[in-house]
């Protein structure tokens, strides 16, 4: 009848269109490209749903949101960040959830002769990757790992900050470092590097990824809906493709 009527009179106050909805999401940046496969597919079928996505290292974006960024929805490559927001507050805490596992892999341009941790001494490794630890979450994954084998001291002098993990493997497959620590999940599609390592068991915190809704989001009902569906097995199947397992 609606459709009808606007069709006859082009529209009136009693049959109006629904309005666009435009989530914002702040995405720790090794989660880029699954994200954006997940919004596509989210879209199919709720197409009044657009996203503006800022991805990044999860300290930087739970600091811009500490500032009164207007972000609907948070999602962490580390616990850290998400439990200062929860501190202060600005996160709705009954839909934080634990949604995805990860682990860290030492890697190196393709034609590198590195072996392991241990080589990370050797002269011929002169510039390592590592992202900034004070805002990324994989930076001080990878410094506890480092610690944890003896070796960050030996290594301190030959290591080059990056802004989040997609700028560790730009500096490693570009050759501008001859190693780098990042996600599994970064290194499994990248053309010109390999992984050399993977890193132990219990030398880093567990890699859990929170996501919530935050508390000054203008779409909170709209973002709950995503966040859930997040868990569900469409965008699982999505999380799975792209190498990350479900937290249980």
């Amino acid at each position: 009848m609606c459709v009808a009527l606007l069709a006859l009179v082009g529209g009136s106050d009693g049959c109006q269109r629904p309005a666009r909805t435009t989530l914002t999401l702040s995405v720790a940046a090794s989660l880029t490209d699954a994200m954006s496969a997940i919004e596509a597919q989210y879209r199919q079928g709720h197409a009044m749903v657009d996203f503006r996505n800022n991805f990044g290292g999860s300290g930087t974006l739970a600091r811009e949101i500490e500032e009164g960024a207007p972000v609907d929805v948070f999602l962490s490559a580390a616990a850290g960040p998400m439990d200062e927001l929860q501190g202060k507050g600005l996160i709705v805490a009954a839909t934080r959830r634990n949604l995805l596992r990860n682990s860290l892999v030492l890697i190196a341009p393709s034609d590198s002769r590195l072996q392991g941790f241990a080589g990370l001494t050797d002269g011929s490794v002169r510039q390592i990757a590592l992202g900034d630890p004070g805002s990324v979450p994989a930076g001080l994954y990878g410094k506890q790992t480092l610690t944890a084998l003896h070796l960050y001291d030996r290594v301190g002098p030959k290591i080059v900050l990056a802004k989040d993990v997609r700028q560790v493997l730009a500096y490693v497959e570009t050759g501008n470092a001859d190693a780098g620590l990042v996600y599994a999940t970064d290194a499994q599609g990248a053309a010109r590097a390999r992984i050399v390592a993977t890193a132990p068991e219990g030398t880093h915190d567990p890699i859990v990824y929170p996501v919530a809704v935050v508390g000054a989001g203008r779409e909170s009902g709209a973002a709950q809906l995503f966040v859930e569906y997040l868990r569900g097995p469409a965008a699982t199947a999505i999380f799975e493709q792209h190498g990350f397992t479900m937290a249980p």
